[in-house]
């Protein structure tokens, strides 16, 4: 009777590890995939807020104090976003915008920008289509952070 019970429960190991797997590499795969976004996300509000401090130590008194700004802020992009590597294909000043609104003179709005089009993350990060649930990872098109001043 009992060497009769085992025969019967041959496959039964491989079946739940097959399912206990499924569910592992859902989690897993989760974990991963909407990790690397929020990563990304607090990096670009990191990057822009820098971007700004960084701006606001260039004297009002230098000769094309406009651009200098902007040039500031577009350095302080690249460095803060230079954990990036090439596979992500994060343009600075494409992706990213640094712009002095000098209407009001010395006194204009530094805005500091990342856009990134989440479809090239795909690249890095290939997203599953899930029956009943969707894409994994659910994200919006772009992420986006900002930061401003008003000098």
């Amino acid at each position: 009777m009992k060497n009769g019970f085992r025969k019967s429960q041959k496959g039964a190991v491989a079946i739940e590890f097959a399912l206990v797997f499924v569910i592992f590499f859902a989690v897993f795969y989760g974990l991963i995939s909407y990790s690397l976004p929020f990563v990304m996300m607090q990096s670009f509000n990191q990057a822009t807020a820098e971007a700004v401090r960084r701006s606001v130590a260039i004297d009002p008194t230098t000769p094309g104090y406009a651009t200098a700004v902007v040039n500031a802020a577009n350095a302080a992009l690249t460095d803060q976003l230079s954990w990036m590597n090439s596979s992500f294909n994060l343009v600075v000043g494409t992706d990213t915008s640094a712009v002095f609104d000098s209407s009001k003179g010395l006194n204009g709005t530094l805005t500091v920008s990342v856009n990134y089009p989440v479809s090239k993350l795909n690249q890095v990060l290939p997203f599953l289509v899930l029956p009943g649930v969707g894409t994994v990872p659910s994200l919006p098109t772009n992420l986006t952070a900002q930061s401003s001043l008003q000098f």
